[in-house]
């Protein structure tokens, strides 16, 4: 591991380290998990959380650690300068009212789908999905379209960096060759189609999105729940709207960059 220069603040860096514990899955959390997620001590931990609280960047209801909406303004200077989210917003509103379910898009973060932009008709899981929500990619219907726009050799190193032997559902690919497989399987089509493998009862649909030299910059999707959409419905209705939409965002965005 390279060691940290001597710029590095390292109280900077555990305090963010932090902020990213919380996430969809541990949105609310006591000082006791924030130690154990971050490996920091009690003591540190506690200083941290009560220093966000202080600014105004968690709030602290009975010892459960919540984050607060300010926390957005961090990444804000980011987004603002990222042109996709703005160019897919307008695109992803049509293609949720055609279809009548939620939509949404995602960049590659590390081993998880980044969600960026999204339109919600319903809840459709039992966590909360908005801008900033992160999920393993390899789960993902986004992320593993994300995936099959990348070289082979760059795909099992992926596969090989994250936990395979518990899977999130019953239904989870778990087996790393036929994840790879399945991923081959997404590039050759150009979409994918996750069925309750991240939660029981959700399934999603995704499609790429492409730069102006076909390079894998995003994933949009559509989501719904098992006992609304069949995978027949999904793949017979909606995959069509599915991929003209995403030609639609891949069409705006070279337009965009020329």
């Amino acid at each position: 591991m390279t060691s940290p220069s001597s710029d590095f603040v390292q109280s900077f860096a555990r305090g963010l380290m932090v902020i990213r514990s919380f996430d969809a899955t541990a949105s609310s959390q006591t000082l006791s998990q924030v130690a154990a997620a971050t490996g920091l001590s009690r003591a540190a931990a506690r200083r941290f959380l009560h220093t966000l609280v202080e600014e105004g960047y968690a709030v602290n209801n009975d010892g459960q650690f919540t984050l607060t909406p300010r926390v957005l303004e961090l990444g804000y200077s980011y987004l603002s300068a990222l042109t996709l989210p703005a160019l897919a917003q307008p695109r992803l509103e049509s293609l949720s009212a055609q279809v009548g379910e939620s939509c949404s898009m995602s960049v590659l973060d590390g081993t998880d789908i980044h969600y960026v932009s999204r339109v919600a008709v319903r809840k459709i899981m039992t966590v909360n999905i908005t801008i900033g929500t992160r999920f393993p990619a390899h789960s993902t219907s986004m992320g593993r379209v994300l995936l099959a726009g990348m070289p082979d050799a760059e795909i099992r190193s992926f596969l090989d960096s994250v936990p395979l032997s518990h899977g999130l559902t019953p239904r989870s690919l778990t087996d790393k060759e036929q994840l790879f497989e399945e991923i081959i399987a997404v590039r050759s089509k150009g979409w994918a189609l996750v069925d309750q493998e991240l939660e029981l009862g959700l399934r999603s649909l995704a499609a790429p999105i492409t730069d102006a030299e076909g390079k894998v910059v995003a994933a949009i999707n559509i989501s719904t729940q098992s006992a609304v959409s069949s995978v027949n419905e999904l793949t017979g209705n909606y995959l069509p709207v599915l991929l003209s939409t995403a030609s639609e965002i891949s069409r705006d965005l070279v337009m965009a960059s020329n």
